[in-house]
């Protein structure tokens, strides 16, 4: 018997209606009960000898709090696998997860949209060499809600409790609540795998996805963003140069405070807030605190700091402002092609049609077919002598799997030597 029908057999499940299309089962308790929660070096090892001598892929999920702390660390790690049962680890009290990672070497991981939770693992010592997403499995079988409910509710008929993923994961003790949610995360990992992995060989796409998987593996973690500042919400109404030093100071500003109090730079000063000030460039801290954003709950002190960085980005002599637009090193917006390059434009109008009609002949996005980022900068530096050879050299560089290349190089062939391009 399987996980799910295990689950589902336990008392507080309840049984499908009688409809024609029987209602998904409440998964309302994990099969053998909340385990309790890893906080020692001593229950640790206990988990890693245990999770080592298991058998088949591990199912591992990660809760983190967005918008409660500053930066992606994991408050919580939830593992199962056969043989060993579910487990629940407090990061904070162990830090270092290292030997349960040795302890796991060669095993498939199991996680659900992968990179989401892969950087987070990564800082407590937990990185993967094999693992199976499955939220990408889903998308790659032409699933239209991937989300790790919606898989669970349409794969394999089973109801995963809701209502506690955005909760503030660094609470300690964690609620009874929380921790049930987290332990059925991982409950269904497995046979959800199991599923999609025949679902996968059944249309012909099983090769393509362990590509997917194996690319995501190996990757290195993302180098830190450029100019992160610039993703400012808002950021768009900031014209012009001496306001976009302002967004700038204040964000680092921000951003140092945030950091050292370990909270959510959005609740130290919101975007909104940034934005107002870069528009209005207040001259003193009365004037500031009449923004949207800087009220009477701030104090002098905390308004004195925000203007200062104001006061920073005013003074800064002409050179030392930021440029309107971010250098960036691919092709120009899509939008200003005609201008620049009306055969690039062509080629890049007949690609993107041949791309999407094809990805949904196969049933999938068309961004899991090929990035937008792939198609612009091929269709914008096409290879000199355009064949199905030097197209899929070009891929390869840009970084495409081996069966999107098989599968989109004729056509971009065709697209790139198209009448008009």
């Amino acid at each position: 018997m399987t996980d799910a029908q295990e689950t589902a057999a336990a008392p507080a499940a309840q049984a499908p209606s009688a409809d024609s299309a029987p209602a998904p089962v409440p998964l309302l308790e994990p099969r053998e009960g909340i385990p309790p929660v890893t906080a020692s070096a001593e229950e640790l090892a206990r988990v890693t000898e245990a999770f080592g001598a298991g058998s088949g892929p591990v199912a591992v999920d990660a809760e983190r709090a967005s918008g409660y702390r500053y930066g992606q660390r994991a408050y919580l790690v939830q593992l199962r696998r056969a043989g060993a049962g579910t487990a629940l680890i407090d990061p904070v009290a162990c830090p270092d997860l290292s030997g349960l990672d040795a302890a796991l070497a060669g095993s498939e991981w199991v996680l659900h949209a992968a990179t989401q939770d892969l950087p987070c693992l990564r800082e407590i010592g937990m990185r993967p060499t094999r693992l199976f997403d499955t939220e990408l499995a889903g998308r790659l079988a032409g699933f239209a809600r991937v989300g790790l409910g919606a898989m669970v509710e349409n794969v394999l008929g089973y109801a995963l409790e809701k209502g506690h993923s955005a909760v503030d994961w660094s609470t300690r003790p964690l609620p009874e609540p929380w921790l049930r949610y987290a332990a059925l995360d991982v409950e269904l990992l497995v046979d959800l795998r199991d599923a999609l992995e025949g679902e996968l060989s059944r249309q012909g796409k099983l090769e393509w996805a362990q590509e997917e998987f194996a690319a995501i593996a190996a990757a290195p973690a993302p180098p830190p963003r450029k100019d992160p500042w610039r993703r400012t919400s808002g950021m768009h109404k900031v014209r012009r140069r001496r306001q976009m030093a302002v967004v700038r100071e204040l964000w680092f500003a921000r951003d140092a405070v945030a950091r050292k109090r370990d909270v959510s730079p959005g609740k130290v000063l919101t975007d909104a807030a940034i934005v107002e000030a870069a528009l209005a460039m207040p001259s003193g801290a009365r004037a500031l605190s009449a923004l949207p954003g800087f009220g009477q709950r701030m104090g002098r002190k905390q308004l004195d700091g925000w203007q200062a960085a104001v006061d920073r980005a005013r003074a800064l002599a002409e050179e030392e402002l930021p440029q309107q637009g971010q250098a960036t090193s691919g092709p120009p917006p899509p939008r200003s092609w005609a201008d620049k390059d009306p055969a690039a434009a062509a080629r890049l109008s007949a690609a993107r049609a041949a791309v999407t009609r094809h990805a949904e002949e196969l049933n999938l996005p068309q961004e899991n077919l090929l990035t937008p980022d792939t198609v612009r900068r091929l269709c914008w530096e096409p290879p000199a002598a355009v064949s199905v050879e030097s197209v899929s050299g070009a891929l390869r560089g840009l970084g495409a799997r081996e069966w999107q290349i098989g599968q989109t190089a004729e056509l971009l062939r065709a697209a790139l030597t198209s009448p008009g391009a």
